[in-house]
């Protein structure tokens, strides 16, 4: 997806706006052409890493001087992230990326079945052999890590047919345990046949039995008080757990299909769409329509749709998040101008429900990174100093807020912007006394008197405009503080939620004014206080959350809605602890049992979205 729309790419403001999740990303140079492809787990850090200073090699310092744009792609997992990188080096074949001279097809595991004795083995080329092939694997290094883990697990023998037949003793494979010893008979055919079996189930991708059988060893060893074995166990639970991360990307059909989704925030508006072409997905790209009014999604992506396809050949499939006006019509339309059938759905089920759910992340991607935007946030400065009646934009905004749960773990947290965003460096946190618990009043007066008396010292900038989460009662609290502290002469600004306690129905108090101001839902200025109340609110509890896990000493899986005591024990067995579940998708925690498509949603959400701005 695209960082910005028509303006200059600007690293600072792209940067805060991107995700921790997984995905790939896309260097780009003047000529729009792309120069180079990576895959990230955590895409905010690592695209962050090539802006820094200095760098590593001549490579990536010669490479980030013809970086003109960067276009990011979230992907559910790291795995499905390495699949699109190969695609999209593939068909770009960037400069800047090891372009393999193999790279014409994708690696498999080959099980040569009519052996009386099977091995497992990898596979790159025509896929005639007697046997069964598994795949395809994003890359060698993936088959390979696969095969060893496979070994150890299964104790399947990897070696040629010609080794195996000279043999008159074990070689170092049975010593290490990794192998049975098929060769000279250590194991008869039957049982070494249950060993294949289990094995071409695993691959598969119908091994909960295998695992849960593993887990029942774990819990045994452990019963036993055979630490160290079920210690094994658990980390073979954990291997397992990655090894069967299933791909998306390579399943759809070998189609040509679009999935669109759209994301609407503060009147702006981002149309993603997800290319699938020949079954593999080639990337997403951003549009980011200006409408006059206010509209529904579903009208968006009316008005939206013809204008894209009618000067273009459409796929055989469109996939979107609702029904459209003149749905008939225009697929007769684009059928008569592409040559084929054009279908637009939009009640779907599988892996093309999967797709659209990915689309609208990345969607909600590129709504924030174009809110994040300089361009953005200046019309927001200009029109918060036509509200204020200002000589000039303001050039520095704090806003605060209080987080607990009944009084338990108190923090407020102060959280600072200029007209090029968010300050992170300047974010403060301030735990509030035990004795101030439950009093969102003392604890915000207590935060304040605390942040402003170093102000007044000048230890730090002087804002010109304070933002506090609340009502009146918050503005009365703020005010009081700093006339003691001889600062009453600071603008105060108390933005409260409203009685619907919806976006675009907020109140702000100001001094010296009994009534509130209610701002129209597409004002400038309103959009950027709700960004500023809305990252002190996420500051707040975030630290809330963290004190109170310190305190507690209870796991972040406690406080997911839902999931009992029973599902967080199978869960933390499934992956090998809490760090495994971080790292799955949703595909792979809605094979546990007991957990629903709508509860691992949440787990992986929960999880994930935390610590994102």
């Amino acid at each position: 997806m695209s960082p910005q729309n028509d303006n200059q790419f600007e690293p600072k403001s792209f940067l805060r706006g991107l995700t921790h999740r997984p995905g790939v990303y896309q260097m780009l140079n003047a000529k729009h052409k792309v120069i180079y492809v990576g895959k990230a787990l955590d895409l905010r850090k690592r695209v962050s890493s090539y802006f820094q200073r200095t760098h590593a090699d001549a490579k990536t310092a010669s490479m980030m001087e013809m970086v003109a744009n960067v276009e990011v792609t979230v992907t559910n997992t790291e795995a499905e992230a390495l699949i699109l990188e190969y695609n999209l080096i593939k068909r770009a074949r960037p400069r800047f990326n090891v372009i393999l001279r193999d790279d014409k097809s994708y690696p498999y595991i080959y099980v040569s079945t009519t052996h009386p004795f099977p091995r497992l083995q990898f596979h790159r080329g025509p896929r005639k052999g007697k046997g069964r092939y598994f795949g395809p694997y994003p890359n060698t290094g993936a088959v390979r890590k696969t095969l060893n883990e496979l070994q150890k697990l299964f104790l399947i023998r990897q070696c040629q047919d010609s080794y195996f037949q000279n043999r008159s003793r074990p070689c170092l494979q049975y010593q290490i345990k990794r192998c049975t010893a098929p060769c000279v008979g250590y194991i008869d055919q039957s049982t070494y046949a249950e060993d294949i079996n289990a094995a071409i189930l695993f691959l598969e991708g119908k091994n909960r039995g295998v695992i849960d059988a593993m887990v029942e060893r774990m819990d045994r060893a452990a019963g036993e008080q055979d630490y160290e074995q079920a210690a094994r166990f658990r980390d073979q639970i954990s291997r397992l757990k990655k090894v069967e991360a299933e791909q998306i990307i390579t399943r759809t059909a070998a189609k040509d299909l679009d999935i669109i989704a759209v994301a609407s925030k503060n009147a702006v508006h981002c149309v993603t769409i997800i290319f699938i072409r020949n079954g593999k997905i080639l990337g997403s790209r951003n549009h980011f329509p200006r409408l006059s009014v206010a509209s529904t999604s579903q009208q968006i992506l009316s008005g939206f749709l013809p204008q894209y396809y009618l000067g273009k050949d459409a796929p055989a499939e469109i996939i979107v998040e609702s029904d459209i006006d003149d749905r008939v019509l225009l697929e007769l339309t684009l059928a008569e101008r592409s040559g084929h059938k054009v279908s637009i759905k939009h009640s779907v089920r599988g892996d093309r429900r999967r797709w659209l759910q990915l689309a609208g992340t990345n969607a909600d991607q590129g709504l924030k990174l174009q809110i994040s935007s300089n361009a953005t946030i200046r019309r927001q400065f200009e029109g918060l100093a036509e509200l204020l009646q200002l000589d000039a934009p303001p050039e520095r905004l704090e806003c605060f807020d209080v987080s607990h749960t009944s009084g338990e773990a108190m923090v407020a947290a102060c959280v600072v912007f200029n007209q090029a965003g968010p300050l992170k460096g300047d974010y403060r946190r301030f735990n509030i006394n035990p004795d101030s618990a439950g009093d969102d009043y003392a604890g915000m007066a207590e935060a304040l008197r605390r942040r402003y008396a170093r102000v007044k010292k000048g230890e730090v900038p002087m804002p010109d405009i304070l933002f506090v989460d609340g009502g009146k009662g918050q503005l009365a609290a703020a005010l009081t503080v700093l006339d003691e502290l001889e600062l009453g002469w600071l603008q105060v600004i108390a933005v409260a939620k409203g009685r619907a306690r919806k976006p675009g129905m907020e109140q702000l108090f100001l001094a010296g004014q009994s009534m509130p101001i209610i701002l129209s839902a597409d004002s400038p200025a309103l959009h950027l206080i709700q960004r500023i109340r809305d990252e002190a609110h996420r500051f707040a509890i975030t630290g809330h959350r963290q004190r109170r896990d310190r305190a507690r000493t209870t796991s972040r899986l406690e406080e997911i809605p839902g999931l009992g005591a029973k599902r967080r024990r199978e869960l933390l067995k499934q992956f090998g602890g809490l760090q495994g579940v971080r790292g799955a998708g949703i595909e792979d925690l809605v094979k546990v049992r007991g957990i629903s498509r709508i509860l691992a949603a949440k787990i992986y959400n929960d999880l994930h979205l935390e610590g994102e701005s």
